[in-house]
């Protein structure tokens, strides 16, 4: 007897066991991590909102225990990443403290030019992790996840979820209350996104008792947005849920080891089936330990070959006369308003805002189909013209040579659509290095190899050695950048910031030379990622001058040498990294020709300024310039 008691204390170690709560359900081993700070309800009353909090923790900790053995609960302000490390999941259901701040950068004008969103985890965070809510959003969009925000507009029911997904079948058993309901109105506004007809009812079940919508205080959950969503091995789509936007957006998801839970309610205000999946979700994502992301989505907005449905629709006319309709009801709706409001205004009645907002109402002239396809075109109204039906075939015709960047940009890649391959098929890749190794066209070769990896090679022979190897992995994503990656989770197969990197530096550019000012100088920051910028020093030496790297105790020549004065909150984090020089004599003396780099590594923080002094002598085989000692001011966005 006492054998077949150890056994089975062997067996309940290993594997989930019967739980001693009273109730049949089999408990994990996992080690949950729950991280609270969240409320259900919105509050802006602050001993109410702390009580919340609590309220709020309890109920996750209560049900985390019945499905899991090992449950710690922490408010979120006392954690950080590290402690996931003791963790098999970690849920996160409330804010912590960012690594790094919100930050901008300015242009040369002074005005902002790009937002930074506050770090919460490092980008080799690799642990599991499910957020709930619009935590995918807030901790997820400065690492490039793609549970971005679609919009904060989900409510109670999953609806088009794959039932065939083991968060719907294992460990724990679930049992699907759904039923048929009707399809949220807002999806028929988003058919043309849709490849067939949206139905007028979907199966639905339900998550959560209380909404938004039912109780008006409630939290609002998020869905991601779906586009290029699926594009990547790293990511997959699991369900959706009833909200203001189309119905493939997403509500449940996972991005390499983070899964998306866009239900907002605590197991208090969840139904039974909810709170099982949601114990199966987090036992789905702990097998992801390791698997990071591959594909980053750092542009939530930018645009994906979807986007040609949208624009498409809006070039009908069909969609113009819709519009023209819809804008003359409701200049009626706002006429008679305005009638109702100034007999009010006559009678010496009380006037509501909307009375106030009505007797300002003065409609406006039409708008002609050619002004439509103005503001909704945009550059494409240029290539394409006054014609409605012209742009179906335009957008058909050009389909696989489009390329995204930005907010909402697309423009037609000529390079790629004069060779006639897709840009999304890896065979444009070989292609481009056939065209440099045949050097028929290395130019074009080159725009494409680098516009479309994450890598930049000098040869065609070293971008041969790179395809060949990696040619069985690769595949091809618009959400993460319009990029072909590397199906890997190695650690710098698929490196971001070095192509970042790579543009920055290249955009500090010095100004051509000639033989009168045979020098010249470019200075910039480099953003390196983690906090790490890089002050680059590019020096450009017309051909047949040179200017000195090591000047031997025979020679009287001056030496190259740079000197920084860091601002305050600013200091270095390494030596200088100098470029390559060449024998000038016998003596020992070396230089430098051509165009050199000088970098080195900062950490700081803030804007400020820094204080660049350059020393050099330039001289070609027969005579020497005066030494120069020049300053240059480099601005840290």
């Amino acid at each position: 007897m006492k054998r077949i008691i150890t056994m089975l204390a062997i067996v309940c170690l290993q594997f989930p066991c019967w739980g001693q709560a009273g109730a049949s359900i089999p408990k994990s081993n996992l080690k949950i991590l729950y991280v609270g700070g969240s409320t259900d309800y919105n509050k802006s009353d602050t001993a109410e909102h702390t009580r919340q909090v609590q309220e709020r923790m309890a109920s996750f900790e209560n049900m985390l225990k019945k499905y899991f053995n090992s449950v710690t609960v922490i408010h979120a302000n006392d954690y950080v990443q590290e402690l996931s490390n003791h963790y098999h999941v970690t849920v996160m259901d409330g804010t912590p403290k960012p690594i790094s701040p919100r930050m901008t950068e300015t242009d040369a004008s002074g005005r902002v030019s790009k937002y930074i969103p506050a770090k919460y985890l490092t980008e080799d965070f690799d642990r599991p992790m499910l957020f709930i809510g619009e935590l995918g959003e807030v901790m997820g969009r400065n690492i490039g996840l793609k549970t971005d925000w679609y919009c904060l507009c989900l409510s109670s029911n999953a609806h088009s979820w794959r039932a065939e997904h083991p968060i719907f079948r294992t460990p724990f058993d679930v049992r699907l209350n759904a039923q048929k309901e009707a399809t949220p109105k807002d999806a028929f506004h988003y058919a043309y996104f849709s490849d067939t007809p949206v139905p007028d009812s979907v199966m639905m079940w339900k998550v959560q008792t209380k909404d938004y919508i039912t109780d008006p205080d409630f939290r609002v959950g998020m869905v991601a947005r779906p586009w290029g969503f699926k594009d990547s091995p790293d990511a997959e789509y699991i369900s959706g849920g009833t909200n203001s936007k189309t119905l493939d957006a997403v509500a449940i998801g996972r991005h390499g080891n983070f899964l998306h839970w866009g239900f907002v309610a605590s197991p208090a205000h969840m139904t039974q089936e909810g709170q099982t999946v949601l114990a199966n979700a987090i036992v789905y994502i702990s097998t992801f330990d390791g698997r990071g992301v591959i594909a980053r989505k750092y542009e939530s907005r930018i645009a994906t070959r979807q986007w040609l449905k949208e624009l498409k629709y809006y070039a009908a006319r069909e969609t113009y006369e819709i519009e023209l309709k819809q804008d003359q009801e409701f200049e009626k709706i706002q006429l008679e308003a305005q009638k109702n409001a100034l007999i009010k205004k006559e009678n010496g009645e009380t006037l509501t805002r909307r009375d106030s907002s009505a007797l300002n109402y003065r409609p406006s002239a039409p708008i002609s189909m050619q002004d439509f396809l103005k503001r909704h075109q945009r550059v494409f109204y240029e290539l394409v013209g006054n014609d409605p039906d012209a742009y179906a075939k335009f957008y058909d015709d050009n389909y696989d040579y489009f390329y995204g960047f930005g907010f909402y940009h697309l423009e037609i890649d000529e390079d790629v659509k004069s060779l006639g391959i897709p840009n999304y098929d890896k065979q444009i890749l070989d292609e481009a290095i056939k065209l440099w190794e045949s050097n028929k066209d290395p130019a074009k070769a080159k725009r494409i190899l680098t516009r479309y990896t994450l890598v930049d090679f000098a040869t065609a022979k070293e971008w041969r050695h790179w395809y060949n190897t990696y040619k069985n992995q690769i595949f091809f994503t618009e959400a993460g950048g319009w990029l072909f990656l590397i199906n890997s989770q190695e650690p710098e197969v698929n490196n971001y910031h070095a192509k970042e990197v790579r543009q920055a530096m290249s955009a500090i550019q010095p100004e051509d030379t000639n033989d009168l000012n045979p020098v010249n100088v470019a200075t910039g920051i480099v953003n390196k990622g983690n906090g790490v910028k890089e002050v680059v020093v590019k020096i450009k030496i017309h051909p047949g001058y040179h200017i000195y790297a090591l000047v031997s105790e025979e020679d009287p020549y001056i030496a190259a040498a740079i000197n920084i004065d860091l601002p305050e909150d600013y200091y270095f984090t390494g030596a200088w990294k100098e470029p390559s020089f060449r024998s000038f004599n016998n003596s020992g003396t070396t230089i430098y020709e051509d165009e050199i780099v000088f970098r080195r590594e900062i950490m700081g923080s803030g804007a400020k300024e820094i204080k660049c002094t350059i020393v050099y002598q330039c001289c070609d085989n027969h005579t020497c310039f005066p030494p120069e000692n020049k300053v240059y001011t480099v601005k840290i966005q």
